[in-house]
């Protein structure tokens, strides 16, 4: 067992040694003999150990420590100047420097007052902090201390679980504690083509009604997180395989639709931001107008996106508009102009009809930039009084140039000229 447990400890060394910068390894070896010598033991932890085992390294590094996570930081940000940020409220500290980034915090343990509460948290031991932790696949830790530098702590079997490709909870009332972990389960699953263990997913079905429990913020930000994922329509179709989509709202489907949209979505927009407002705007765009308040309400999106996904579905409704047989681009533009980019693009995705998806595309790649050459001022010099006239001339300018009645500043003055010699003769 001796020799089981040494082999063990030098594949993890050897993994630090193969996939971590020399500057960065340097660093760890200097943080875990700092700790030792103050009496504290230090400990990298959760998600880079995973994906240390995995052969998925990362530069952004979680530490522990068994003392005081603040007082270590101080000295570490004096050796390596850097961006150091502490919160000493919660005992933990944040250091950048150059392409990497060291999270430190002391270990400790929670309790839940209540489901869905955010956690009591006190100090605790390294078995603490990894038992509050959300999978077993998350809840290991490599020592760092020189004595036992690379040895895996590993108490619940997360590495038996990763070789086994499974996302198991470490306690029955893992979910009750805090229902967002739902959502990170699927993450993780589709993420690492892992499949939810047996008696986590049934907990997970029994569950899923404590959603209710988590506040609107935090549902948006693990839908977010969802979104930030390469392959998103994977996680929502277990979402709503497994009732937590139908319990944010009744009409939300993670179907081959979705999947469809999403992947449109991807070759056509490689934007982070503006990628997850579209996502999010076509997992709305099966809802009624009721429907989508009802989401937002859940969610507590920000007022641009809460506008955008009610525009979503508003849009979806001028569909017959943007069918009819003769439309001139100007009408195409008075008939979109207002509703927001994302809404537009989410529709020309989701629309089945070939005529609008055109217009559509039409308006959003072309006549929602088209602006007239002449402006206020140039009205005035002409002899246009001010008043209400005066907008009336300038979009009719705007609707000349859409219809290409004009296509420079010339003509536009012509035209203007023209109806103010037609006003003229009318007064």
């Amino acid at each position: 067992m001796a020799n089981r447990k040494n082999a063990q400890a030098t594949d993890i060394a050897e993994l630090l040694q193969k996939n971590l910068p020399l500057e960065l390894l340097g660093i760890l070896h200097e943080t875990g003999e700092l700790a030792s010598e103050s009496g504290q033991s230090l400990y990298l932890v959760g998600g880079v150990v995973r994906d240390l085992l995995l052969g998925r390294p990362s530069f952004d590094l979680d530490l522990v420590v068994e003392g005081e996570a603040i007082k270590l930081a101080e000295v570490l940000a004096e050796r390596y100047p850097g961006h150091w940020a502490a919160h000493r409220r919660f005992g933990t500290a944040k250091l950048r420097h150059g392409n990497w980034s060291l999270d430190l915090a002391t270990a400790r343990s929670e309790s839940y007052s209540r489901p869905g509460a955010l956690p009591t948290v006190r100090p605790g031991t390294i078995q603490e902090d990894l038992f509050r932790r959300d999978f077993t696949i998350n809840a290991m830790a490599v020592h760092l201390d020189p004595t036992h530098y690379g040895k895996l702590l590993d108490s619940y079997g997360g590495k038996r679980d990763l070789e086994a490709g499974l996302i198991r909870i470490l306690h029955q009332k893992s979910f009750t504690d805090d229902a967002t972990r739902m959502f990170r389960a699927l993450r993780y699953e589709q993420r690492l083509g892992f499949r939810l263990e047996q008696s986590t997913e049934s907990r997970l079905r029994q569950d899923v009604a404590l959603l209710d429990t988590i506040s609107s913020d935090r549902i948006r930000h693990e839908l977010e997180l969802v979104f930030r994922e390469e392959h998103p329509e994977l996680a929502l179709r277990r979402a709503g395989e497994l009732g937590l989509l139908g319990a944010l709202h009744s009409g939300l489907r993670g179907d081959g639709w979705l999947t469809e949209k999403f992947t449109r979505a991807r070759q056509c927009c490689n934007s982070a931001p503006w990628l997850a407002s579209l996502y999010l705007a076509l997992l709305v765009y099966p809802l009624n107008k009721t429907g989508v308040e009802g989401f937002i309400q859940r969610i507590n999106p920000p007022a641009k996106l809460a506008n955008a996904l009610r525009d979503t579905v508003r849009l979806k409704g001028q569909q017959d508009s943007l069918k009819a047989e003769e439309l001139a681009p100007s009408a195409i533009y008075h008939l979109l102009a207002g509703y927001s980019p994302e809404a537009v693009q989410a529709n020309v995705l989701a629309t089945a009809s070939k005529r609008a998806k055109e217009r559509l595309e039409l308006y959003l790649n072309k006549l929602r930039h088209v602006k007239p050459s002449l402006n206020g001022d140039d009205l005035l010099a002409l002899g246009v009084r001010p008043g209400p006239r005066m907008g009336q001339i300038l979009q009719a300018l705007q609707d000349a140039r859409l219809d290409n009645k004009v296509d420079n500043e010339q003509q536009e003055k012509a035209l203007v000229e023209e109806w103010l010699k037609k006003q003229s003769i009318n007064e």
